[in-house]
């Protein structure tokens, strides 16, 4: 059995005022992310990319999973 601490332990926190969610893994801030898209880019950037973002234990999504960016429908485009 692999050791727990040999796979990363990803945070996607809940979302701020702006509807952003910070990306950590531990203590380290890997970004800030504005929709799924950026969630895989910055996974992408820290060579974490063989993880499957919306479906990966390794992920632990707070305050709403993959679909829930609350903010993205207020603004205008």
């Amino acid at each position: 059995m692999a050791n727990p601490t040999d796979y990363p332990h990803i945070v996607v926190h809940p979302p701020a005022l702006d509807g952003s969610r910070r990306v950590t893994e531990g203590d380290v801030t890997l970004g800030i992310a504005s929709h799924l898209d950026d969630v895989v880019e910055i996974l992408r950037l820290a060579d974490l990319d063989r993880i499957e973002v919306e479906q990966s234990d390794l992920i632990e999504w707070q305050g709403g999973g993959p679909d829930d960016w609350p903010g993205l429908s207020e603004h205008e485009w």
